[in-house]
């Protein structure tokens, strides 16, 4: 795709600021950090706006509580329109991963998290949705 060359100006701390952004997330320069966040903009606004998304629900928890599974499982039964498939992963002998994909209006799938993620007895849980056009 060809791109288009542009000079912006920036207040001088506006402008350190973005050259520490860029350092700490390891963008090669400035330009990428710009595109990266431009697009992160973009996707938030989709997200709002409930259009269709796809992502990730990512859940940490210790598997010995199985009221988990089973509250988990009620739960994404109820979304099969939007789930797309799941996967178990053992991290150690008590912790596990499930990373469970998804598709379609942005409502639907925060939704869907704050469901799977405020079960009790998760330790951590994460939504990640990305435009799909």
């Amino acid at each position: 795709m060809p791109v288009s060359r542009f000079s912006i100006s920036l207040e001088e701390e506006l402008l350190k600021d973005l050259d520490l952004y860029v350092k700490d997330n390891n963008f090669p320069n400035r330009s990428q950090a710009l595109r990266h966040l431009i697009e992160k903009n973009i996707v938030e606004k989709k997200w709002q706006c409930n259009n269709i998304v796809a992502g990730a629900i990512v859940m940490i928890y210790d598997h010995h509580k199985k009221e988990i599974l089973s509250r988990s499982n009620d739960i994404q039964h109820d979304y099969t329109e939007e789930i797309l498939s799941s996967q178990h992963y053992h991290l150690s002998h008590d912790i596990c991963l499930e990373i469970v994909a998804v598709k379609g209006r942005a409502q639907r799938l925060t939704e869907l998290s704050d469901k799977l993620i405020s079960i009790k007895g998760i330790k951590h849980g994460k939504l990640i949705m990305s435009k799909t056009d």
